[in-house]
């Protein structure tokens, strides 16, 4: 039978480090070769997945919560234990834009790579991997281009094209529907990738290799696309690309939610979560995060089943502030202070004696602290007095329990997305009742049950579009999307730019006494500057001829 050659042996060994599959053991301690029976492409699918949404500690700390976790507004830095101030990420800084960048413009290759060994003529052939491998290359490039804007894409990867063009963001979203397209048709009717070794089952950590749950996904990740691009400059193809996403299956309720499920076994240099961060930089606040103000605020004002499985309450306690005359803003700093309490309907006494301003906060309180805090301001944010994350988003490695799952993308916005369709009349589903299903949906990752999902649709306005204005529902819609990508700062990034819902974070900030401004001198920031290697390429100019200046305030195509 057909010997696998030392090569290929090689990157076997490579790729399959952190797969954690059952049949690594056999594999890697077999002596004497590969059979065409015993080999796979699935075999290199676990790491190309996890990488992509799950990458090493270094990156999860500089990419996500350096900056899209909390341009998102769902968690902040800045209080007094905090070894960061809150303008981190906001003040451009290289050496954290770099890890980002290095990231997101190196994980091309290990999806490209498993297309090629699964393409026609692969090394593995399977066209119905080959599919998977198209639409990972679509959830790719997404997040890809809405973090830069105009990156390689068409000539990215071809042979004998070692410094590619930058193309627009909407050819990069035209390209990537025309791979859906191609990966939904590959995939057919089938269920399966194949039979015996073929068969990607656990391997595929996406799916489960389900093969309609993948067409599911691509033609989801299409409605999302296509509703992004709506109504941006010189779009023409949203409008099409939105019908055919909607004559199609989508995820729904009953195919549920595709997420990923965090490994704590693997190494965290090569695969994170939050926990890593949390308990690993410090203890006592010291690399800890609060929650956003704004995202505890909307939990809090609507009475959100959600907000304990977000959130966990501040600890509360005794806190002086004393007038020394060092600063000149006191009252102004400590009356932001108190104001962030009163907004949250905080329970507390305050009393003066002298220089000394002294407040006291029982526990068990649902506080947030606001975003963007300057360094002057920075001594008064005391930690003790804002919420955290619950222990399921900071659960410690090791601990051989669930944590959070990675959002790949969910059922919950399918339905969002069929309810903004309908509300713009381009569709004649029910609003209401895609709007409520998609709430319903989104609780349910979060363990909610549907009983008490249920009691937030019939007594919250803010789950109900039945009545009001276009732009009222369109906003509640934007914020439910929103409240539903918590731990996915890059989709909640986005639906900010894109909407402008939680209209709060779009505003920026511009009292420079409280607020650090930034680079951005408090605009919301709409973009990540590109890596210091992106220079390199000599079509690098052209794209900022296009796209407009190498800043965080450049508007990507879509949020125009």
């Amino acid at each position: 039978m057909k010997k696998i050659n030392l090569m290929l042996y090689g990157l076997f060994s490579l790729f399959l480090v952190i797969s954690c599959t059952e049949d690594f053991d056999e594999i890697n301690t077999s002596q004497t070769g590969f059979t065409a029976d015993e080999v796979s492409a699935k075999f290199f699918l676990t790491s190309t997945q996890v990488g992509l949404y799950a990458p090493g500690r270094f990156e999860y700390w500089r990419a996500h919560l350096i900056h899209t976790d909390r341009f998102a507004g769902h968690f902040t830095f800045g209080h007094n234990a905090s070894w960061w101030g809150d303008n981190l990420g906001y003040d451009y800084n290289a050496g954290y834009t770099d890890a980002a960048y290095g990231w997101l413009a190196g994980r091309f290759g290990s999806i490209k790579s498993f297309g090629d060994l699964t393409k026609p003529g692969g090394e593995f052939e399977n066209q119905y991997m080959y599919a998977m491998s198209l639409i990972m290359k679509g959830l790719y490039y997404q997040m890809y281009t809405e973090t830069f804007g105009m990156v390689p894409y068409s000539e990215a990867g071809v042979d004998g094209i070692l410094t590619p063009k930058y193309d627009t963001q909407k050819d990069i979203y035209k390209g990537i529907i025309a791979d859906l397209d191609e990966a939904m048709a590959l995939i057919g009717s089938a269920e399966t990738s194949g039979v015996g070794v073929d068969d990607a089952g656990s391997n595929d950590i996406y799916c489960g290799g389900d093969m309609q749950q993948w067409k599911r996904l691509a033609n989801t990740l299409k409605l999302r696309i296509g509703m992004r691009a709506l109504n941006a400059p010189g779009d023409d193809f949203a409008a099409s690309t939105i019908a055919a996403a909607l004559a199609a299956p989508l995820l729904d309720n009953a195919s549920g939610s595709v997420v990923m499920k965090k490994d704590l076994v693997i190494s965290e240099w090569s695969s994170a979560a939050y926990g890593d961060i949390w308990h690993d930089f410090g203890t006592g606040g010291a690399a800890n995060w609060t929650i956003g103000a704004t995202l505890m605020n909307i939990l809090k004002d609507n009475n959100d089943p959600r907000l304990t499985a977000y959130t966990i309450p501040a600890k509360g306690g005794t806190f002086v502030f004393t007038d020394d005359g060092s600063d000149v803003n006191f009252q102004e700093r400590l009356d932001f202070i108190v104001a962030a309490l009163d907004r949250a309907n905080a329970e507390y006494t305050i009393s003066t004696s002298g220089a000394d301003t002294t407040i006291e906060m029982g526990a068990g309180q649902y506080v947030g602290q606001p975003s963007r805090i300057n360094g002057d301001t920075y001594p008064y944010v005391r930690y003790d007095l804002f919420s955290l994350p619950s222990e399921f988003v900071t659960k410690k490695r090791g601990q051989q329990v669930d944590t959070y799952p990675e959002i790949i993308l969910t059922s919950a916005e399918s339905y969002f997305l069929q309810a903004e369709v309908a509300v713009r009349g381009m569709s004649g589903g029910d609003a209401q009742t895609l709007f409520a299903a998609g709430i319903k949906e989104a609780m349910a990752i979060w363990g909610i049950s549907g009983g008490d999902a249920d009691a937030y649709i019939t007594s919250q306005a803010i789950a109900d579009i039945s009545t009001g204005t276009m732009d009222e529902k369109l906003e509640k819609i934007a914020i439910q999307r929103w409240l539903a990508s918590y731990t996915d700062g890059f989709e909640a990034w986005a639906v900010v730019r894109d909407t402008g819902y939680p209209s709060e974070l779009a505003a920026g900030v511009s009292n420079q006494t409280i607020f650090a401004l930034g680079t951005l001198n408090g605009l919301y920031p709409q973009r990540l500057r590109y890596g210091s290697g992106a220079q390199e390429n000599p079509n690098f100019n052209a794209a900022l001829d296009a796209q407009g200046p190498d800043v965080q305030g450049t508007t990507l195509w879509f949020a125009q």
